[in-house]
């Protein structure tokens, strides 16, 4: 055995210092992947009593997480945090091996580039814009509203893939729960993200939609490969639709 394990042999025994130095070899070659979603920090909101401090330390390579929880646990907190719309007090934030943030080497990276895809609750669709000006707007870099008859190429296959295009012309009060749904989804996909949050996605929708709709998400997101997180309140959603689970405040 080589003298640098002869430590490792003390402590755990002749088998288990050789597999854990086979580990850390491979790990500096590099055949050891980074974990998909590996945080450690701490996000803090308010001040006083109504203080709000969400602690997190998870490592995972499952590309699909969701993440429940009941009310109040910190559930939006944290896909802000991996998002960067809240800038985390200390720690990190790593995304399949890129670091996003980490305060202790003081790297910080704003959320336009970390190329991450939030899809809100509320889906958050502009009013005063079409639908396909709302999917056209993913690809605006700044607050100029697209044109009606400026929509280009990707524009158009988004609508046509998510079925969209019949109602391409309509404004989000004119169209339904589910077609709100898909607009934001064509909206943040549009952006082209390495990663996708989810918060809640279906919740605003009828029982009845949500299976459909959750089945759709997936058969869509199954053809870009993009690592998923994805907020719910419904444990059999989250173990319907995803390779792993985490419970906050567990």
């Amino acid at each position: 055995m080589a003298a640098g394990t002869d430590h490792l042999a003390g402590l755990y025994g002749d088998a288990a210092a050789g597999a854990l130095a086979l580990a850390a070899h491979a790990c500096r070659a590099g055949h050891v992947s980074a974990p998909v979603w590996d945080l450690n920090f701490v996000s803090a909101l308010g001040r006083g009593p109504d203080r709000f401090v969400l602690e997190v330390c998870r490592h995972s390579h499952a590309a699909r997480v969701a993440v429940s929880g009941p009310s109040g646990i910190g559930k939006s907190l944290l896909l802000q945090t991996i998002s960067g719309l809240v800038r985390a007090d200390r720690g990190y934030v790593r995304l399949s091996g890129e670091t996003l943030q980490d305060t202790a080497q003081d790297i910080w990276r704003p959320p336009q580039q970390r190329r991450v895809g939030y899809m809100f609750q509320n889906y958050a669709l502009f009013p005063h814009l079409t639908v396909a000006q709302n999917v056209a707007f993913g690809t605006r870099q700044g607050w100029l509203n697209p044109r009606r008859g400026e929509l280009d190429r990707q524009v158009t296959t988004w609508l046509d893939r998510l079925e969209l295009s019949r109602v391409a012309g309509l404004y989000p009060h004119q169209i339904s729960g589910g077609q709100a749904q898909r607009t934001a989804l064509a909206r943040t996909l549009m952006a082209s993200p390495r990663a996708l949050l989810l918060d809640e996605p279906f919740a605003a929708l009828d029982p009845s939609l949500r299976l459909a709709l959750g089945a759709e998400l997936l058969s869509v997101l199954d053809e870009l490969s993009l690592p998923i997180l994805l907020v719910t309140h419904d444990p059999a959603e989250a173990e319907r639709l995803m390779d792993e689970v985490w419970a906050l405040g567990t």
